[in-house]
């Protein structure tokens, strides 16, 4: 009798449990279909707004040069080394590059600024805001075929294709200029007088792009005393890497040479925003970034030398160390933590064959030997045969030589043995500041021969004079505003304190310099070249 009282209430207890599940579940329902339907969450307007994002322009044509020659009508050449996408993943990126410069019609570009502060202050100053010439068509780089389109290869894709493969058609309103990918309108920005604008809305783009979009391969990038790997993206754009060598409190041991320094990452990071900063433009934008050595080198990798180098360390992260004439070997292995590895992803410049660059050996160049010295570091008056030798004895060359000769104190590098600048614009146009990696290597000391051509020729553009005078102020400071933009960067912090602090005593060395030339010379005009006029 028991047994069956106690089976009977089990039977019971299942039935009611059943019942009210059912029961919630009908409720469910009810509600459901009582909700309005203005109400119900739709995950089709997130993908529609995630898509959105993504601006319409792409590049996939089926060979590099191919491609760009037929977007780029060119008689220059330049790098085959296509840059970055313009798809902006909004990561937890901070937008480094936003350019500071800011009223309300910019203030798209510049939204990782705040009001108050003195980076973009110094961008609003009447000294960042000197108009360069009209730039007309024989001044740009590149003349663009308009027809040309590109579009996403498909929804939620990060491929882009050429309007010869795409069936998409131009939302309203939109040019074929929209549709190009960033690394493309960058190329296409390019002009006699700038390497970018200063208030370019692409750089924060550019920059995300660089430390955000997929890596579909990695090559070594052949030459070159150290190792250095060419990153290419879905969209066809690329990047030059160059991996962490040492931390950022680490100094040049004080018996190197600054022929054997490593070349540092964060001091190419930290160079583009110097730069940028001291208005040049003439560094193509950095970025720093994170990388899996496994997924985005090893496991990609096409190239086989390459690919021989990489092991596994005692202590289980992944390394490799490539094939080149100095730093590669295992005793310099660059290896992960157990494979993630710091560096900077710089924007390549267009390749040589669509607008060719010249190298130029600088006059001041290192005798790079131990013990021999160059011609300038024996002849106190050695500035007056390069005043009337080619190209230095006419236009602003040897102005443009002694601005870089100020980035290079400030860095402390004393590696500048060359320079290049775009064939297609002679003598008339900027000159391209690359390969900053032996900067930044100390901050207790620093290295006066820099300044040669500061100090033996006594002349510097009047623009330049004024904005180093204004970046010695409280207001504008000009450590306070380089660590106002290398905050902005994936890897912040990018140099420590004391380099920041290195950089205002250095500032003041370079103005004390000029104001011994102006106490000797017989006119103000003779130091300090004008060429800002009625704008101060």
């Amino acid at each position: 009798m028991r047994c069956r009282l106690q089976t009977l209430l089990q039977r019971k207890f299942k039935i009611s449990l059943l019942l009210l599940l059912l029961l919630a579940l009908l409720m469910h329902l009810v509600m459901d279909f009582a909700l309005p339907t203005a109400h119900r969450p739709c995950g089709c307007d997130m993908k529609a707004s995630i898509s959105g994002g993504v601006p319409s322009g792409s590049p996939m044509p089926a060979g590099l040069k191919k491609l760009s020659l037929r977007i780029l009508q060119d008689f220059s050449g330049s790098n085959g080394s296509l840059e970055k996408s313009s798809q902006p993943q909004k990561v937890g990126l901070h937008s480094g590059a936003e350019e500071p410069g800011v009223q309300q019609q910019h203030e798209e570009g510049n939204a990782g600024w705040t009001k108050g502060s003195k980076l973009a202050a110094l961008f609003e100053h009447p000294l960042y805001n000197i108009p360069v010439p009209e730039v007309t068509e024989k001044d740009k780089l590149f003349i663009i075929n308009p027809m040309e389109k590109f579009s996403l290869h498909s929804r939620g894709s990060d491929e882009w294709v050429s309007s010869s493969k795409a069936e998409t058609l131009l939302p309203t309103g939109k040019t074929a200029y929209d549709t190009y990918p960033t690394w493309l309108k960058f190329h296409i920005g390019i002009n006699r007088y700038e390497l970018y604008p200063r208030r370019d809305p692409l750089l924060p783009m550019l920059l995300q792009d660089l430390a955000t979009q997929r890596i579909v391969s990695s090559v070594q990038k052949s030459g070159g005393t150290q190792l250095k790997l060419i990153m290419t993206f879905p969209n066809y754009g690329q990047a030059l890497f160059k991996p962490m060598k040492q931390t950022r409190d680490q100094e040049t041991p004080i018996d190197f040479f600054y022929f054997s320094d490593f070349e540092r990452h964060n001091a190419e990071i930290a160079a583009f925003h110097l730069d940028r900063i001291l208005d040049f433009r003439r560094i193509p934008p950095v970025s720093g970034r994170l990388v899996n050595i496994t997924k985005e080198i090893r496991d990609i990798t096409t190239d086989k030398k390459l690919a021989k180098t990489f092991f596994i360390s005692p202590a289980g992260n992944v390394c490799f160390y490539g094939e080149c004439s100095y730093y590669c070997s295992t005793e310099h292995a660059l290896c992960g933590k157990p494979d993630q590895l710091e560096g900077s992803m710089a924007a390549l410049l267009p390749d040589k064959t669509l607008a060719k660059r010249r190298s130029w050996r600088s006059p001041w160049r290192r005798s790079y030997h131990k013990s021999k010295k160059a011609e300038w570091e024996l002849n106190p008056n050695y500035c007056s045969q390069v005043r009337e030798t080619p190209p230095y004895d006419r236009g602003h060359r040897l102005l443009d030589l002694i601005d870089m000769t100020i980035l290079d104190f400030l860095m402390g590098n004393m590696d500048r043995h060359h320079y290049e600048t775009f064939e297609k614009f002679g003598n008339d146009t900027f000159l391209l500041h690359l390969d900053n990696g032996r900067g930044f290597g100390t901050h207790s000391r620093d290295e006066p021969s820099i300044l040669a051509p500061l100090q033996q020729c006594c002349s510097i553009k009047k623009s330049t004079y004024l904005r180093l005078q204004l970046l010695a102020t409280q207001p504008y400071r000009l450590s306070d505003v380089l660590r106002e933009a290398l905050a902005a960067d994936p890897l912040a912090p990018v140099l420590a304190e004391p380099h920041l602090r290195a950089l205002d005593r250095r500032l003041g060395k370079v103005l004390v310099a000029v104001g011994h030339c102006l106490a000797r010379a017989a006119r103000q005009e003779e130091v300090l070249v004008d060429d800002v006029g009625s704008w101060v």
